[in-house]
């Protein structure tokens, strides 16, 4: 079994910044990839940004040079540094996860349970 668990989201205003994390639990070989998804109200997911356990980063267009994010292998944890927030980054954001658990040559997605960040104008 694995669990992720995000932490760091918040109310904040806009031009702000927050830091969400993402620990990885469970019976983890290796994770291969992190990453963000966000969900606004009334839209579909999307996808925010993505690192490899190599570092090779992805980012939307959206949110290219605002946001970072990085990823902690021996921790499995993720990190998205959000910074000059605006209010249409107002969702839910999922943390996610490509990885192969102990005693599997599988690779599989996990989601966390997301965490909401809100930024007010």
């Amino acid at each position: 079994q694995v669990r992720l668990v995000e932490s760091g989201g918040g109310l904040v205003q806009a031009g702000g910044s927050l830091r969400l994390s993402c620990a990885a639990s469970g019976s983890i070989f290796r994770a291969n990839a992190m990453g963000w998804h966000r969900q606004a109200p009334g839209k579909q997911r999307e996808l925010v940004a993505t690192v490899t356990s190599g570092g090779d980063t992805n980012y939307a267009d959206s949110v290219k040079g605002r946001f970072t994010t990085s990823m902690d292998n021996a921790k499995n944890t993720v990190y998205l540094q959000m910074n000059s927030l605006k209010p249409e980054d107002t969702a839910v954001y999922y943390c996610t996860s490509r990885m192969l658990r102990l005693g599997s040559r599988i690779l599989e997605d996990y989601w966390g349970q997301g965490t909401q960040v809100t930024v007010s104008s």
